[in-house]
């Protein structure tokens, strides 16, 4: 029986030049490179022109999630430097945590300064258990830092730059980068056309970064992510009179998590674990997707080709390269108009 090639991890890998590795966002955001894809035909932009695709009564799904502040920087007792990325808290002294540090054994402490340090409970899930010797709270806020993706090698980087204005609800590791994009003049914009704009909430983990191990991909465990689905957005996208527009993959995973099977979005508060790649029958019917340009062999270019298709977006991709657009979270953008004849 003949491999179904959508299906293999390997069939989702391209050559991208690493000098296409965005590794800052631009000074103005919405001067990035837009890639406009409409039943196979593409249109070269720069995002503020996106506007033109929006009429009166359009709506926008965004992710409105905060990124933490994750990245703590301490020492061993013997000196030696320990970076502590936490994954999530437990309570207000007990964290689990990513340890770089040579030889993290249980009972040790990473000391932050005089009067805050931590002991290396156990560990748990190739992750280890911490637990502060007070509430760190108020020290993570004021000397944590934001966790970067791993491909951006910038140490310039500020914590700011790592949040989108849509930036509200505590709780990612990282940003929901699609909306980094929008400018406070390009949203006066689009309400000033008529355009509605409505949040919905998913916290994205480190998980996102985790690389597709598994030959074929529906082997691959997908990580957990919470999310929450307002009554207000719900509502909003159930009676609505215009398209609907979603911005990122988050945005996109979040509302398909609280679909029924009517196409009804149901308001909820929950967690996730979809993976979406060609073959997936979507139960919401959404009209656009703002994206990014994502990893070779990642579970976003996954979820991108099951709209348009593993070997269109391939193609796309190759287009994207040809013209120089930036990749991941700090590049340039994509919009896939899945109902095209709508546009």
């Amino acid at each position: 029986m003949a491999l179904n090639k959508d299906l293999m991890l390997e069939s989702y890998n391209f050559e991208l030049p690493k000098e296409l590795i965005a590794q800052a966002p631009l000074e103005k955001r919405d001067e990035s490179k837009l890639l406009v894809y409409k039943n196979g035909q593409i249109e070269h932009l720069l995002f503020k022109d996106i506007i033109k695709y929006f009429s009166k009564d359009d709506i926008i799904i965004y992710n409105n999630t905060k990124v933490l502040k994750t990245k703590l920087f301490g020492k061993k007792e013997t000196g030696g430097k320990v970076e502590v990325t936490l994954l999530k808290k437990i309570d207000n002294t007990t964290y689990k945590a990513l340890l770089k540090m040579k030889n993290p054994k249980p009972g040790s402490k990473i000391i932050f300064n005089n009067e805050l340090f931590a002991e290396i409970l156990h560990s748990e899930d190739f992750n280890f258990i911490i637990k502060f010797n007070q509430d760190a709270t108020e020290f993570i806020e004021k000397f944590g830092r934001v966790t970067l993706p791993p491909y951006v090698k910038n140490p310039n980087i500020k914590d700011e730059q790592y949040q989108t204005i849509f930036a509200k609800e505590p709780g990612s590791i990282a940003a929901p980068t699609a909306a980094f994009h929008f400018s406070k003049e390009l949203l006066h914009q689009l309400e000033e056309k008529g355009v509605k704009f409505y949040p919905v909430s998913l916290h994205i983990g480190l998980g996102t970064f985790a690389p597709v191990k598994s030959d074929r991909i529906t082997e691959h465990d997908m990580h957990e992510e919470e999310f929450f689905i307002p009554e207000e957005t719900a509502q909003a996208i159930n009676n609505r009179k215009g398209r609907l527009f979603l911005v990122g993959t988050t945005s996109l995973r979040a509302l398909e998590s609280s679909t029924d099977e009517s196409g009804k979005v149901i308001p909820k508060k929950t967690s996730t674990k979809l993976f979406i790649y060609p073959g997936y029958k979507f139960k919401l019917d959404f009209d656009a997707l703002i994206t990014n340009f994502h990893l070779p062999k990642s579970t976003l270019v996954m979820l991108v080709a099951a709209i348009i298709g593993r070997e269109e977006i391939l193609r796309t991709y190759r287009i994207a390269i040809e013209n120089n657009y930036r990749f991941f979270s700090f590049g340039d953008a994509m919009l896939i108009l899945r109902n095209f004849n709508k546009f």
